[in-house]
């Protein structure tokens, strides 16, 4: 995280981009012409998307993210079964948490085979321990700072922001922050360890093989769940006055065996905190892997009322929705969704959502904290990047905001600042159908103007495909840069 390589590729990044371009034209192979030329154009046209709008370096722009953070400890995943002995096994089940072997090799194998990202709590304190052991010697290993709150404060430092960030972290992790990143939490004498069982596309295990490359992240923190840094947090905030701010880690929560009443009050707090922060500060809130129905309700009713914009994965979408419309949670939906079906889903979650601002803020008395209306939903699938973004808000630039999310999903994927189209490829349509209803608009993808936005109701969409990433580096940490950098040009 040197300050100075990322002001470097601040400066010079897209011309680096756009210079692999021209190298990546002189060397093709004519049978792959035509689609290089594609790749070529939609990224030479997403980067002039993208450098449409500038971070004011200035009066940088201030950001206050919370809570928690760990390490990433990432190794390949089933390097990592095969090392410590567990064989696949021939019940792919889901699996809240996980208390033993035999329930990690059913419910890695439940995620592992359609490719979609899962994160659990383990219970077991023992297996935990002898699987970061098994990690810490396995051939490719790497350590990372992660956590939500970390990676985005670190993904919008690097974009141009200032940061507060809430977090309880030891001296050797704020040592690796960047130096537009102040910290606002205890200090604690070693981090949590989070291990990141990662895959990449046609990765076996046994009968499996998986669709696509994804993760499968287990954790034993019984640190984060505490939101322990929120006081820190709280009294700092009002001092900063940030621009924006982003709420995300709440996932550490899930399946966590607080006593009686204590998740109540901690979220009670947060909601305290958010409801009392200033109308002109937007708050955004990252969703998560939830598998824990009580939570869900608990976001429901404590955090999502406050946020005006949401941020979240083809995963998290339909399990929001759902709760929302009185279902029970849905733990696995398809990793490659349609776009007319993302965009339905994103359309009834942002109506049923302002029907219960406007609701709630009908029965609440005069002097009682109101819910916000949500004005910004951002969704970000392997294949696209969508938002929905209330026209007349306080959100700006949401055309560029969708292209430069697009982009940094193959940044981050492939682990470079600097995209090549030899390492990329398009899989979203060629065209696509603007809703599930018969008759309804098909729009085509132009290589020219890849970024399709319309009106509609009170809204405006935007939908920007992604150059997928071949060479996999890392997914893990993927949706947090994404919503970080497309947030940046918002605020």
């Amino acid at each position: 995280m040197e300050a100075g390589g990322r002001t470097s590729w601040m400066k010079y990044g897209p011309v680096v981009s756009l210079f692999v371009v021209l190298l990546a034209f002189w060397f093709r192979s004519p049978q792959n012409a035509v689609l290089d030329d594609r790749l070529d154009t939609v990224l030479s046209s997403l980067l002039r998307a993208e450098g449409k709008v500038g971070v004011n370096n200035v009066a940088r722009p201030k950001v206050a993210v919370g809570f928690g953070g760990c390490v990433d400890l990432i190794v390949d995943g089933v390097s990592l079964l095969n090392k410590i002995g567990l064989p696949p096994t021939d019940q792919p089940l889901h699996h809240d948490y996980i208390e033993n072997e035999v329930q990690l090799a059913q419910s890695f194998a439940y995620f592992f085979a359609p490719g979609a990202a899962a994160e659990r709590f383990m219970l077991n304190d023992t297996l935990f321990s002898e699987l970061v052991e098994a990690s810490r010697d396995l051939p490719g290993n790497r350590w990372a700072v992660g956590g939500n709150a970390p990676v985005m404060a670190g993904r919008m430092a690097t974009e141009g922001c200032d940061l507060l960030l809430g977090g309880s972290f030891s001296p050797d992790f704020i040592d690796v922050l960047s130096q537009h990143i102040t910290v606002a939490g205890n200090i604690v004498e070693e981090p949590d360890i989070h291990l990141i069982l990662e895959y990449p596309s046609g990765a076996s295990w046994g009968n499996y093989t998986s669709r696509r490359a994804n993760r499968y992240i287990v954790h034993s923190d019984d640190h984060n769940p505490y939101l322990d840094s929120m006081a820190e947090f709280a009294k700092k905030l009002k001092d900063f006055d940030p621009d924006l701010l982003v709420v995300g880690g709440l996932q550490m929560m899930d399946n966590f065996p607080f006593q009686s009443g204590e998740r109540d009050a901690l979220l009670s707090r947060l909601a305290d905190l958010l409801s009392s922060s200033s109308p002109q500060i937007g708050v955004h809130f990252e969703m998560a892997s939830f598998v824990e129905e009580s939570i869900m309700e608990d976001l429901l009713h404590y955090v999502i009322p406050y946020a005006d914009s949401l941020g979240m994965n083809e995963q998290e979408l339909p399990n929001l929705l759902s709760l929302l419309k009185g279902s029970n949670i849905t733990v696995l939906s398809d990793p490659n969704p349609r776009v007319a079906t993302v965009l339905d889903q994103m359309r009834e979650v942002y109506r049923i959502i302002n029907q219960r601002s406007k609701d709630a803020s009908a029965e609440s008395d005069t002097d009682g904290a109101k819910a916000k209306p949500l004005t910004r939903l951002h969704v970000h699938t392997l294949a696209f990047q969508a938002m929905i973004v209330t026209r007349s808000s306080q959100w700006k630039n949401t055309m560029s905001a969708t292209a430069k999310a697009s982009l940094t999903a193959n940044r981050h994927v492939c682990g470079s600042n600097d995209i090549d189209p030899s390492k990329a490829r398009l899989i979203m349509d060629d065209s696509f159908s603007v809703s599930r209803q018969e008759g309804s608009q098909r729009i085509p993808l132009q290589e020219t103007r890849p970024v399709s936005c319309w009106d509609e109701d009170d809204y405006e969409i935007c939908v920007a495909p992604v150059l997928v990433c071949t060479e996999v580096y890392q997914t893990a940490g993927g949706g947090d840069n994404i919503s970080a950098a497309g947030l940046v040009l918002q605020i």
